[in-house]
């Protein structure tokens, strides 16, 4: 039986026992343009230490349990006609819209999966003093659309890991998107620039007026 000191102790430890509250979601949140370049941290980039391959990737994806690693998993998702998925997560037909260059493409080999803030950028804008772990969500991040993006091999390796200050798609109607989808990811993943980007950022996007960035801060 219980008795009434064993119930005193008892609720007692109840009332200092913390509550466990969920994690509040982060919210997304949508600007202009020409507001959300002017909110980006402005910081001097450093490449000090720099190696591809302390940003692992390709990984088992969103879902490990489909066999596709997070290359095939971003073509299937952005395919305008959807590919045959065969053993081995091999994709035969389908097509894709690369809309650097403005190009239907109708091979998945044809294709590179394009980081939009490159690997190396993201080290010079503030990866370096991430852990490994972060390094690899990024590298594989499926969380907003803009994070990874089919294009040509062609475009991919012209921007190679440029920023808008040296670097826009070849089709002129991209650029407004690109320029969203660029700082869209700096903002997610609070990575800075520098005072050149910043100068290029700024007197693009006041070419475009209408355009607005969405983005999710990562998690």
């Amino acid at each position: 039986m219980v008795n009434a000191v064993q119930r005193g102790l008892a609720a007692a430890a109840l009332c200092v026992l913390p509550a466990i509250v969920p994690a509040p979601a982060h919210a997304a949140e949508t600007l202009p343009l020409t507001e959300a370049v002017a909110v980006l941290p402005v910081a001097t980039e450093s490449r000090d230490g720099y190696d591809r391959n302390k940003f692992r990737h390709w990984n088992g994806g969103d879902d490990p349990a489909d066999g596709c690693n997070t290359r095939a998993e971003v073509l299937i998702h952005e395919a305008v006609d959807p590919p045959t998925i065969g053993p081995g997560c091999r994709l035969t037909g389908g097509s894709w819209w690369s809309y650097y260059d403005a190009t239907v493409v109708t091979s998945a080999s044809g294709l590179d999966i394009d980081h939009m803030v490159p690997l190396a950028e993201a080290w010079d804008s503030g990866a370096s003093s991430w852990t490994p772990q972060r390094r690899e969500r990024y590298a594989n991040d499926q969380g907003a659309e803009q994070s990874l993006v089919a294009v040509t091999a062609r475009s991919n390796r012209s921007k190679s890991d440029q920023d808008p200050a040296d670097w826009l798609p070849p089709s002129v109607d991209g650029h407004c998107r690109y320029l969203a989808e660029w700082v869209g990811t700096k903002l997610r993943w609070a990575l800075a620039v520098d005072e050149g980007e910043r100068a290029a950022l700024k007197g693009a996007a006041s070419g475009c007026p209408h355009e607005t960035v969405t983005y999710e801060p990562a998690p």
